[in-house]
Protein backbone atom coordinates (compact mmCIF):
# COMPACT_ATOMS: atom_id res chain seq x y z
CA UNK A 1 0.00 0.00 0.00
CA UNK A 2 2.81 2.55 0.59
CA UNK A 3 4.79 1.76 -2.44
CA UNK A 4 0.50 2.30 -4.25
CA UNK A 5 0.16 5.19 -2.46
CA UNK A 6 2.36 7.11 -0.31
CA UNK A 7 3.16 10.32 -1.07
CA UNK A 8 0.00 10.30 -3.84
CA UNK A 9 -3.63 12.34 -3.88
CA UNK A 10 -6.94 11.25 -2.33
CA UNK A 11 -9.29 12.19 -4.62
CA UNK A 12 -12.48 10.30 -3.16
CA UNK A 13 -13.53 8.81 0.10
CA UNK A 14 -16.18 6.67 0.87
CA UNK A 15 -16.89 4.37 4.19
CA UNK A 16 -19.98 2.72 6.08
CA UNK A 17 -18.84 3.74 9.19
CA UNK A 18 -20.31 6.55 10.67
CA UNK A 19 -17.71 7.58 12.99
CA UNK A 20 -15.88 7.82 10.10
CA UNK A 21 -18.26 9.41 8.19
CA UNK A 22 -19.02 12.38 9.87
CA UNK A 23 -14.60 12.78 10.50
CA UNK A 24 -14.93 13.35 6.32
CA UNK A 25 -18.29 15.69 6.99
CA UNK A 26 -15.81 17.59 8.69
CA UNK A 27 -13.09 17.53 7.51
CA UNK A 28 -13.30 16.02 4.02
CA UNK A 29 -10.23 13.09 2.97
CA UNK A 30 -10.76 14.16 -0.69
CA UNK A 31 -7.83 16.31 -1.69
CA UNK A 32 -4.85 15.44 1.10
CA UNK A 33 -1.95 13.90 0.37
CA UNK A 34 -1.26 10.20 1.82
CA UNK A 35 1.92 11.17 3.32
CA UNK A 36 2.59 7.29 4.31
CA UNK A 37 1.26 3.71 5.02
CA UNK A 38 2.82 1.93 7.65
CA UNK A 39 2.30 -1.11 9.96
CA UNK A 40 2.96 -1.22 13.20
CA UNK A 41 2.13 -4.79 15.03
CA UNK A 42 -1.22 -5.74 13.23
CA UNK A 43 -2.42 -2.11 12.61
CA UNK A 44 -2.26 -0.54 9.78
CA UNK A 45 -2.23 3.49 10.00
CA UNK A 46 -2.69 4.92 6.88
CA UNK A 47 -1.02 9.26 7.88
CA UNK A 48 -3.00 11.71 5.38
CA UNK A 49 -1.83 15.51 5.59
CA UNK A 50 -3.47 17.75 7.80
CA UNK A 51 -2.89 15.68 10.73
CA UNK A 52 -4.88 12.89 10.35
CA UNK A 53 -4.35 9.28 10.86
CA UNK A 54 -6.73 6.33 9.53
CA UNK A 55 -5.89 3.48 12.31
CA UNK A 56 -7.44 -0.05 11.23
CA UNK A 57 -7.04 -3.42 12.84
CA UNK A 58 -8.64 -6.36 10.70
CA UNK A 59 -8.81 -8.95 13.75
CA UNK A 60 -9.87 -12.21 11.96
CA UNK A 61 -12.58 -11.25 9.68
CA UNK A 62 -10.85 -7.77 7.77
CA UNK A 63 -8.91 -7.48 5.03
CA UNK A 64 -7.49 -4.52 2.85
CA UNK A 65 -7.28 -4.97 -1.05
CA UNK A 66 -5.55 -2.80 -3.63
CA UNK A 67 -7.60 -2.50 -6.84
CA UNK A 68 -6.71 -0.08 -10.16
CA UNK A 69 -8.55 2.35 -11.04
CA UNK A 70 -11.83 0.57 -13.20
CA UNK A 71 -11.18 -2.80 -11.62
CA UNK A 72 -13.54 -5.01 -10.31
CA UNK A 73 -13.59 -5.92 -6.76
CA UNK A 74 -13.56 -9.26 -5.14
CA UNK A 75 -16.31 -8.85 -2.70
CA UNK A 76 -19.21 -6.89 -2.62
CA UNK A 77 -19.63 -2.94 -1.62
CA UNK A 78 -21.60 -4.15 1.51
CA UNK A 79 -18.72 -5.69 3.23
CA UNK A 80 -17.11 -2.18 2.32
CA UNK A 81 -16.06 -0.28 5.12
CA UNK A 82 -13.41 2.39 3.73
CA UNK A 83 -12.40 2.73 -0.06
CA UNK A 84 -10.12 6.03 -0.78
CA UNK A 85 -9.33 6.69 -4.19
CA UNK A 86 -6.13 7.92 -5.73
CA UNK A 87 -5.83 8.60 -9.75
CA UNK A 88 -4.26 5.14 -10.04
CA UNK A 89 -5.62 3.38 -7.37
CA UNK A 90 -8.31 2.34 -5.39
CA UNK A 91 -7.51 1.01 -1.68
CA UNK A 92 -10.86 -0.74 0.01
CA UNK A 93 -10.81 -2.43 3.53
CA UNK A 94 -13.74 -5.08 3.66
CA UNK A 95 -15.46 -6.65 6.94
CA UNK A 96 -12.42 -4.30 9.05
CA UNK A 97 -14.19 -4.63 12.57
CA UNK A 98 -11.85 -1.61 14.19
CA UNK A 99 -11.52 1.45 12.13
CA UNK A 100 -10.81 4.94 13.64
CA UNK A 101 -9.69 8.38 12.84
CA UNK A 102 -6.82 9.97 14.96
CA UNK A 103 -4.84 13.33 15.19
CA UNK A 104 -1.16 12.27 16.07
CA UNK A 105 -1.59 13.51 19.77
CA UNK A 106 -4.50 11.43 19.68
CA UNK A 107 -3.16 8.49 18.63
CA UNK A 108 -0.40 8.76 21.36
CA UNK A 109 -2.84 8.59 24.05
CA UNK A 110 -4.24 5.44 22.36
CA UNK A 111 -4.18 2.27 25.03
CA UNK A 112 -3.00 0.09 22.13
CA UNK A 113 -0.88 1.16 19.51
CA UNK A 114 1.65 3.29 21.38
CA UNK A 115 2.57 0.54 23.69
CA UNK A 116 3.33 -2.64 21.21
CA UNK A 117 6.11 -3.94 21.70
CA UNK A 118 9.05 -4.81 19.15
CA UNK A 119 7.42 -5.84 15.65
CA UNK A 120 8.84 -9.17 14.49
CA UNK A 121 8.19 -7.32 10.97
CA UNK A 122 10.30 -3.83 11.72
CA UNK A 123 13.35 -2.84 10.32
CA UNK A 124 15.01 -2.70 13.89
CA UNK A 125 13.71 -5.96 14.87
CA UNK A 126 16.90 -8.20 15.39
CA UNK A 127 17.32 -11.68 17.82
CA UNK A 128 18.87 -10.11 20.48
CA UNK A 129 15.84 -7.68 20.70
CA UNK A 130 13.39 -10.39 20.76
CA UNK A 131 15.20 -12.20 23.81
CA UNK A 132 15.32 -9.25 25.50
CA UNK A 133 11.89 -8.98 25.40
CA UNK A 134 10.96 -12.17 26.31
CA UNK A 135 13.33 -12.19 29.42
CA UNK A 136 12.15 -8.92 30.49
CA UNK A 137 8.44 -10.12 30.29
CA UNK A 138 9.34 -13.44 32.22
CA UNK A 139 11.34 -11.72 34.95
CA UNK A 140 8.19 -9.76 35.25
CA UNK A 141 5.47 -12.24 34.78
CA UNK A 142 7.24 -15.61 35.50
CA UNK A 143 4.55 -17.75 35.30
CA UNK A 144 2.65 -16.65 32.68
CA UNK A 145 2.57 -19.46 29.72
CA UNK A 146 4.61 -19.09 26.95
CA UNK A 147 1.81 -19.22 24.27
CA UNK A 148 0.11 -16.64 25.82
CA UNK A 149 3.06 -14.83 25.68
CA UNK A 150 3.92 -15.11 21.87
CA UNK A 151 0.49 -13.55 21.37
CA UNK A 152 1.06 -10.65 23.56
CA UNK A 153 1.58 -8.12 21.21
CA UNK A 154 3.12 -5.63 24.17
CA UNK A 155 5.81 -8.56 24.02
CA UNK A 156 6.48 -9.27 20.77
CA UNK A 157 4.38 -7.12 17.88
CA UNK A 158 3.08 -9.12 14.99
CA UNK A 159 2.85 -12.52 16.21
CA UNK A 160 -1.16 -14.47 15.55
CA UNK A 161 -2.20 -17.75 16.81
CA UNK A 162 -1.44 -19.81 13.47
CA UNK A 163 2.03 -18.61 14.27
CA UNK A 164 1.85 -18.87 18.11
CA UNK A 165 1.72 -22.79 18.15
CA UNK A 166 4.74 -22.92 15.01
CA UNK A 167 6.66 -21.12 17.01
CA UNK A 168 6.84 -22.85 20.23
CA UNK A 169 7.26 -26.28 17.67
CA UNK A 170 10.10 -24.62 16.62
CA UNK A 171 11.93 -24.00 19.48
CA UNK A 172 10.27 -27.84 21.04
CA UNK A 173 8.84 -26.31 23.70
CA UNK A 174 5.84 -27.07 25.18
CA UNK A 175 3.21 -24.58 24.80
CA UNK A 176 1.83 -24.44 28.37
CA UNK A 177 5.59 -24.20 29.91
CA UNK A 178 5.55 -20.78 32.48
CA UNK A 179 7.99 -18.26 31.58
CA UNK A 180 10.44 -18.88 34.74
CA UNK A 181 11.27 -22.47 32.29
CA UNK A 182 12.34 -21.36 29.72
CA UNK A 183 16.25 -20.98 28.44
CA UNK A 184 17.96 -18.46 26.42
CA UNK A 185 18.70 -20.56 24.36
CA UNK A 186 15.09 -21.41 23.89
CA UNK A 187 14.09 -17.84 23.15
CA UNK A 188 17.02 -17.52 20.65
CA UNK A 189 15.14 -20.08 18.75
CA UNK A 190 11.69 -18.52 18.74
CA UNK A 191 12.63 -14.57 18.42
CA UNK A 192 14.89 -15.96 15.14
CA UNK A 193 11.84 -18.47 13.92
CA UNK A 194 9.43 -15.78 14.51
CA UNK A 195 11.18 -12.97 12.44
CA UNK A 196 12.14 -15.94 9.47
CA UNK A 197 8.70 -17.39 9.03
CA UNK A 198 6.81 -13.65 9.20
CA UNK A 199 9.22 -12.64 6.51
CA UNK A 200 8.69 -15.63 3.97
CA UNK A 201 4.87 -15.14 4.58
CA UNK A 202 5.05 -11.89 3.37
CA UNK A 203 7.00 -11.92 0.97
CA UNK A 204 6.03 -13.63 -2.78
CA UNK A 205 9.82 -13.83 -4.23
CA UNK A 206 8.26 -11.45 -7.35
CA UNK A 207 10.95 -8.83 -6.58
CA UNK A 208 9.60 -4.72 -5.79
CA UNK A 209 5.93 -5.24 -8.12
CA UNK A 210 2.74 -5.26 -6.72
CA UNK A 211 1.06 -8.09 -6.27
CA UNK A 212 -2.07 -9.88 -4.36
CA UNK A 213 -0.69 -12.11 -1.47
CA UNK A 214 -3.04 -15.73 -1.03
CA UNK A 215 -2.50 -15.47 2.65
CA UNK A 216 -1.93 -18.98 2.82
CA UNK A 217 0.78 -19.01 6.17
CA UNK A 218 3.86 -21.66 5.85
CA UNK A 219 6.35 -22.80 7.80
CA UNK A 220 7.49 -26.09 6.92
CA UNK A 221 8.86 -24.99 3.31
CA UNK A 222 6.38 -27.11 1.44
CA UNK A 223 4.62 -26.06 -1.62
CA UNK A 224 1.07 -28.38 -0.99
CA UNK A 225 -1.27 -26.13 1.28
CA UNK A 226 -2.00 -29.34 3.23
CA UNK A 227 1.57 -29.62 4.20
CA UNK A 228 2.20 -25.97 5.09
CA UNK A 229 2.27 -26.44 9.16
CA UNK A 230 3.79 -28.20 11.49
CA UNK A 231 1.02 -28.59 14.00
CA UNK A 232 -1.26 -25.44 13.93
CA UNK A 233 -4.87 -27.02 13.03
CA UNK A 234 -2.98 -30.74 12.85
CA UNK A 235 -5.19 -31.96 16.24
CA UNK A 236 -5.32 -35.98 16.40
CA UNK A 237 -2.78 -36.22 12.88
CA UNK A 238 0.64 -37.49 13.43
CA UNK A 239 3.68 -35.13 14.15
CA UNK A 240 5.42 -34.61 10.69
CA UNK A 241 8.73 -35.32 12.74
CA UNK A 242 8.14 -37.91 15.32
CA UNK A 243 4.70 -39.25 14.31
CA UNK A 244 3.01 -38.72 17.88
CA UNK A 245 -0.33 -37.17 17.87
CA UNK A 246 -0.50 -33.97 17.79
CA UNK A 247 -2.57 -32.38 20.50
CA UNK A 248 -5.05 -29.20 20.80
CA UNK A 249 -6.40 -27.27 24.20
CA UNK A 250 -7.72 -23.84 24.42
CA UNK A 251 -5.24 -21.29 26.46
CA UNK A 252 -5.68 -18.08 28.04
CA UNK A 253 -8.21 -16.01 28.99
CA UNK A 254 -9.77 -15.89 25.78
CA UNK A 255 -9.50 -19.71 25.14
CA UNK A 256 -7.50 -19.16 22.04
CA UNK A 257 -6.89 -23.04 19.70
CA UNK A 258 -3.44 -24.47 20.97
CA UNK A 259 -1.48 -27.12 19.27
CA UNK A 260 1.48 -29.33 20.11
CA UNK A 261 3.44 -32.23 19.82
CA UNK A 262 3.67 -33.66 23.13
CA UNK A 263 6.96 -35.89 22.05
CA UNK A 264 8.83 -33.29 20.54
CA UNK A 265 7.57 -30.70 22.74
CA UNK A 266 7.77 -32.38 25.92
CA UNK A 267 6.16 -30.92 29.50
CA UNK A 268 8.87 -29.34 32.01
CA UNK A 269 7.31 -27.94 35.38
CA UNK A 270 8.31 -24.87 37.04
CA UNK A 271 10.32 -25.15 40.24
CA UNK A 272 7.50 -26.22 42.81
CA UNK A 273 4.83 -27.91 40.32
CA UNK A 274 3.80 -30.91 39.81
CA UNK A 275 5.56 -33.00 37.05
CA UNK A 276 1.95 -33.85 34.97
CA UNK A 277 1.38 -32.39 32.26
CA UNK A 278 -1.40 -29.57 31.89
CA UNK A 279 -4.69 -30.63 32.80
CA UNK A 280 -3.45 -34.35 33.21
CA UNK A 281 -3.31 -34.88 29.57
CA UNK A 282 -1.85 -37.82 28.25
CA UNK A 283 1.39 -37.51 26.63
CA UNK A 284 3.33 -40.00 24.33
CA UNK A 285 6.83 -40.44 25.29
CA UNK A 286 9.49 -42.45 23.45
CA UNK A 287 7.59 -45.49 24.55
CA UNK A 288 4.17 -46.76 25.31
CA UNK A 289 1.81 -43.75 25.83
CA UNK A 290 1.55 -43.38 29.71
CA UNK A 291 0.47 -40.32 31.96
CA UNK A 292 3.34 -38.49 33.31
CA UNK A 293 2.75 -38.48 37.12
CA UNK A 294 4.01 -36.35 40.25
Amino acid sequence: MQRALGGKVCTGFETGLAKLARVNDDTPIAGRTIEKVEARGKWLLVHFSGDLILLTHMLMSGSWHLYRTGETWFMGKDRMRVVFYTADWQAVAFNVPVAEFHTARSLERSTQVPKLGLDVLGETYSVDGGIARLKAYAMEHPAAEIAVVLLNQRVLAGLGNVYKSEVAFAAGVNPFRAMSTITEREMAVMAEVAGRWMKVNVLDGAGDSIVTYSGNRRTTGASSRDDRLWVYGRQGQECRRCGALVQMRKQGEQARSTYWCPECQPWLPAPGQCAEAPQGRMVKLLGPRRRVGC
